[in-house]
């Protein structure tokens, strides 16, 4: 190679560089890449097709690659046909009762219904379980297969077969068969009519539903009395009144995830968290996140913390002086909250008394099925959607969820409202529920591929202004919730923080789901806690073990949680006054604010 021949060669990689700098970001998409991504979400469901490609090919070159494995699914599915052939023959013989081949699982509602176990119904069910199980094996188990593709696939085909149940249809639905039969087919009629309004409710831009006027925010949810003390571009810090002539020194700051309206913690006076901490003789104030919009398109992750967190104990400063804070994160709020602690702790900041983290993750190994949305590709193809609008829509956001549970939150829906002709009541948690928010571009990119996708807080790489944080560095007493049937941050995962953090750690695993069973008041039958104190000193145990060992009480665990805030809390004295409004600045409104109508 001659010397000019080799100047050509080094100087190629620069050259090719600076051409691709003038067509791509730095990130490698080009504004092209990203419109066509965008576009094929609006048929995908936000789901990238190249995930979906990578993971079915992974599965089928080791399925085929595996003779063995082959040989065993095909036996499984002659030996299931030759069962089921023979139960439909004498299904009214003893010993070939309902669910003789097979039954639903205890989590799956669709059959539970008495007529689900006549023929020729319990037979259509339990075909349909027993595909259901023989797909399941033939997608799992395959040797080579990596662990996340093998999840999607099975996810995937679950999904697929989920549409087929013959739940879902009126003609091999003996519930609907009957409602019509009953009612002279007035519930198609009832469906039809639920089925347009909700269609020209969608086209309309998603409007909520007419009976959901019932809730409105400020008269009939949020309705705790308080006042915005402070407010920035991000958030308004609510202050309330207390509702007793004492209250302990301490306040509660409440972090809410800006996934959600922050009032899912003061819905009805009946249900209301806020509520039921100013009637222990708490000050209570709370965060209420600034919906987003195109313009806030390079929000990041810290700004979340700084305008937020650390805004908010600066706002609580000014108006209670050299007092420590009960400082409590739900959900995502839980992470920045612990980001924030880990933060202070770092710069030798003591001005948290407690933390406690309702349904908060820490480590996202093993965050449940929503891990399935998260990996390489499949943050590329959301980075691209969201960089087109500059957020991630509302829409996107609920499909995600109502996919981790489509047979409690779509399919289920779909039977009553448009084949029982059904409009369930409407609820408080429903209409909230409904009242969604959207998620900036930087923030939301920076939060999947930090924490999901390289799980940064959990493995020390998380920087906070460019130095790493450790959760090892809080020493603060810490409460922490999980839910026993959370899809979003299930209770192992929240488990964790046992082994994270260097301090005591009261752990209180409740009954229900990630809102439900946070929303849980005393006045209300159903709940159930189990809950365990771990001190700094005390020997790791597993969840595992620690469930079979920790007595489950009867009730709600909102009378646990305050009364371990009261041993962490000084004696009571008298309520502080309401805020502070520094001179020539306008006052600010009555509690619920109006980032919250946003």
């Amino acid at each position: 190679m001659s010397a000019s021949d080799a100047g050509v060669a080094k100087s190629w990689p620069c050259y090719e560089r600076n051409t691709q700098s003038q067509l791509t970001d730095v990130d490698g998409s080009g504004p092209a890449d990203r419109v066509l991504h965008a576009a094929l979400a609006q048929f995908s469901g936000g789901i990238s097709p190249v995930a979906l490609l990578l993971a079915y090919t992974d599965w089928l070159s080791h399925l085929a690659a595996s003779p063995q494995r082959q040989l065993e699914i095909s036996q499984e599915a002659v030996y299931n046909g030759k069962r089921f052939l023979d139960a439909a023959q004498h299904f009214f013989t003893a010993g070939h009762g309902p669910w003789s081949l097979i039954k639903p699982q205890a989590q799956d509602r669709r059959f539970a219904h008495p007529e689900w176990e006549n023929p020729p119904f319990n037979l259509l069910a339990q075909a349909f379980l027993l595909g259901q199980q023989w797909w399941h094996n033939a997608t799992t188990g395959v040797r080579g297969v990596a662990r996340q593709n093998e999840a999607i696939v099975e996810f995937s085909v679950r999904q697929m077969l989920d549409v087929l149940a013959p739940s879902n249809f009126a003609v091999t639905n003996p519930e609907v068969l009957q409602k019509a039969f009953r009612s002279g087919g007035a519930n198609f009629v009832f469906g039809w009519q639920n089925f347009c309004n909700d269609w020209i409710r969608l086209l309309s831009g998603g409007q909520q539903a007419a009976d959901s006027t019932k809730f409105v925010v400020g008269k009939s949810v949020a309705t705790s009395r308080g006042k915005v003390v402070f407010r920035n571009k991000l958030i308004e810090l609510i202050q309330y009144y207390p509702t007793t002539n004492k209250v302990r020194p301490e306040p509660i700051l409440i972090v809410p995830a800006w996934i959600m309206k922050y009032y899912i913690l003061d819905l009805s006076p009946r249900n209301s968290l806020v509520k039921y901490l100013t009637g222990q003789g708490f000050t209570v104030f709370v965060i209420s996140w600034r919906n987003p919009n195109a313009a806030d398109r390079d929000l990041a992750f810290d700004d979340y913390r700084r305008l937020g967190v650390e805004a908010a104990l600066a706002a609580i400063g000014s108006i209670l002086p050299a007092r420590q804070v009960h400082a409590l994160g739900y959900c995502l709020g839980g992470t920045l909250l612990s980001i924030a602690a880990a933060t202070m702790a770092r710069e030798g900041d003591n001005r948290l008394k407690s933390i406690t983290l309702l349904a908060a993750q820490t480590d996202f190994t093993e965050a449940g099925e929503l891990t399935l949305f998260i990996n390489e590709s499949q943050i590329a193809f959301l980075e691209d959607m969201m960089w087109q609008r500059g957020f991630l829509d509302t829409t996107q956001m609920a499909g995600t969820f109502q996919l981790l549970r489509s047979n409690d939150l779509i399919w289920s829906r779909v039977i009553r409202e448009y084949l029982m002709g059904e409009r369930a009541p409407p609820s408080d948690i429903m209409a909230w529920n409904a009242d969604a928010t959207r998620l900036p571009y930087r923030m939301h990119s920076e939060y999947l591929r930090k924490l999901f996708l390289n799980n940064d807080l959990a493995e020390g790489r998380y920087l906070v202004q460019g130095r790493p944080i450790s959760l090892s560095d809080i020493h603060t007493p810490m409460f922490v919730v999980g839910t026993v049937r959370d899809h979003v941050a299930p209770w192992k995962s929240t488990y964790k923080i046992h082994f994270q953090v260097d301090t005591d750690v009261t752990f209180l695993l409740t009954s229900g789901g990630h809102n439900a069973g946070i929303v849980a008041p005393p006045n209300e039958e159903g709940h159930s806690y189990r809950m365990r104190t771990k001190a700094t000193n005390d020997n790791y145990i597993g969840p595992d073990e620690w469930l079979k060992t920790t007595e489950s009480v009867e009730g709600s665990w909102w009378p646990a949680w305050t009364e371990w805030l009261m041993t962490h809390s000084g004696e009571p004295c008298e309520p502080p006054g309401m805020g502070i409004v520094p001179a020539g600045e306008k006052v600010l409104p009555d509690a619920p604010g109006d980032y919250v109508r946003g």
